[in-house]
């Protein structure tokens, strides 16, 4: 039998952010991956360096890449330094892959990292999002919400 899956992922230092994918995106499924990384990768990152701003992933032959997710190199390292943009592989279940590849070739979808993190076992993570782009009329009203929200909020504040 399968063993549960905690509802939340378990984030314990966030090390890098993707916060503009929730205004360009519609986001639908979520995912944890690990990353397969070198020595001076996750040094790197324990010092808080990363960044997943334009980063993407993509399924080929049956294995996820994260692509054009830039973890800069180790200040300390030696010439066995790694390479800031490499494609680095995220490990996954075989079924969690299938359900990837079916969206993101019959819908039109795309693989969107959110987060890069470490849990509570000291793991280096990504959370990835099965998303769909948005238009500039949705991004719109994406904003005209969150304005009214604010607004509310301030409403309430001052009568309350």
């Amino acid at each position: 039998m399968a063993r549960p899956r905690p509802p939340e992922f378990d984030k314990k230092k966030v090390v890098a952010e993707n916060r503009r994918a929730r205004f360009e995106y519609f986001l639908e499924d979520f995912f944890e991956a690990g990353i397969a990384l070198t020595g001076t990768e996750v040094k790197s990152l324990r010092f808080g360096e990363g960044s997943i701003a334009e980063a993407y992933a993509e399924v080929k032959n049956g294995q996820v890449s994260l692509i054009n997710a830039n973890i800069p190199e180790f200040s300390h390292g030696n010439r066995n330094n790694h390479e800031p943009k490499r494609p680095r592989k995220l490990l996954l279940h075989e079924r969690e892959i299938e359900k990837m590849h079916k969206g993101m070739s019959r819908e039109g979808m795309t693989l969107i990292p959110m987060s890069v993190y470490f849990n509570s076992r000291g793991r280096a993570k990504v959370e990835l999002a099965l998303a769909k782009g948005k238009k500039l009329h949705d991004k719109r009203e994406t904003t005209k919400d969150r304005d009214w929200k604010r607004d509310q909020a301030r409403i309430m504040r001052d009568r309350g």
